[in-house]
Parts: structure tokens; sequence; C-alpha cells
């Protein structure tokens, strides 16, 4: 029987860092679904499709080729989109774009069937609740809105992504609000959940915590 452990949570709060880290140490597949809507508004950028152009986003979800590989690179219809869909432009559209009803049963569908046969972990906003209610692990990461900023602005650094401290923040608590408020797939607390703080704890001591509450079952 395959082992799903999932983990949701706000934007900025680690998500991607510890499942990554979280995925080498138990050996497990590596799903990264935040990407996978990326692409789709990026697919939208480049199609000139507008947000409320919902059939059409509808389709073009439909139709693209998300792929991952062994390093997490992100390819869009064979092309690697990696650092493409972490801009500004992409980063607006995603949270809204995400709440179409139509957007969000294909993509579960496509991470779902991603998923089949494997050990995986995943991360998003409605792994827990929606993709895989009836995952072994479900865990939810949190931290302040301020040190999610300053961890999102440090990638966006890393990266050669050009935004201010403050635009970050504001981003991320428009799309915090959006995330809450969707129609589909919101982001929840729910009591099966195991609540991660980690706002004052490093990485590792995140991912520590989380691979011995897995190890204990």
């Amino acid at each position: 029987m395959s082992l799903v452990i999932a983990i949701d949570g706000p934007a900025g709060s680690g998500k991607g860092t510890i499942t990554k880290i979280i995925s080498e140490k138990l050996g497990l597949v590596n799903i990264d679904t935040g990407a996978m809507y990326r692409c789709v508004a990026l697919a939208c950028i480049n199609n000139g499709i507008k947000l409320e152009e919902e059939d059409k986003i509808g389709e073009i979800a439909k139709k693209v080729k998300i792929e991952f590989d062994k390093d997490r690179n992100v390819y869009l219809d064979g092309v690697d989109v990696s650092k493409r869909i972490r801009e500004k432009d992409v980063s607006a559209l995603v949270s809204p774009l995400s709440s179409i009803v139509a957007v969000r049963e294909e993509m579960v569908k496509q991470q779902r069937k991603l998923a089949e046969g494997l050990d995986v972990i995943m991360e998003g906003r409605d792994i827990t609740t929606v993709v895989f209610p009836n995952a072994d692990f479900k865990f939810y990461l949190d931290a302040t809105v301020e040190e999610r900023a300053k961890r999102r602005f440090l990638q966006n650094q890393e990266s050669g992504i050009d935004m201010s401290l403050e635009e970050i923040k504001e981003a991320i608590e428009a799309r915090d609000y959006n995330d809450m408020h969707k129609e589909v797939g919101a982001l929840k607390r729910t009591d099966d959940q195991i609540y991660v703080d980690s706002t004052n704890m490093s990485i590792e001591e995140v991912a520590d915590f989380m691979i011995n509450k897995i190890k204990e079952n």
C-alpha cells in the first residue's frame, strides 16, 4: 500500500523546502502542486487569456503538459519554466486563477494520477482536505506574515526576481485572503492536521519534528 504525506499551509510558510528535505530523507516522490497551478497561469499569460475568460482557462488546464524532474525543475509543454513561474506576473495571477472550479478539478485529477501507486509527499492549500483527505499524515505548516515575507524575499533575491519586501508582504496577505475564501479548495485548519508554527524554527528543526511524527506511527 502506498504512503501519502500531505502538507497544507499559506504562502511562504516553507512547505516547498520542507517537502523537498523530507522527500529526500524518507525516499518519497515529491509532487509540487503549487507549481502546477503556476504553470496554468503562465500558459494563460503566454496565450493572452484573461482571468475573466474562465472557459478558456479551463481548457488550458486540460491541455497543458506539466512535468517534474528529480531536481524539482518544472516543465510546461517541454520547456523548463522553474524560474519563470515564480515571477511577479505569474504570482499575481495564480491565486485567483486557482479559485476557478474547472482548474481546481483538473489539477486535483492530475495530482491524484501522479501519485497513483507511489509513496508521495505533496504540499499545497487543499491537499489534506480535498486532494488526499485520507492521507496517512496531515500537516498544517504556518508562520507569521512578516516571517513568510522575509523568506520569500530571500528566495527571490537568490533567483534574481526583483520584488521589494513590502510588495511581497502585500502579495502574501492578498494571497492568504484569497486562499482562505475560495469557493473550492480553500486553505483550512482541521482537527486532524498536525499544526506546526515554523516562525521561530530553523528549516532543519521543522523537518526533524515532522519526520519524528511520521516515524512515531
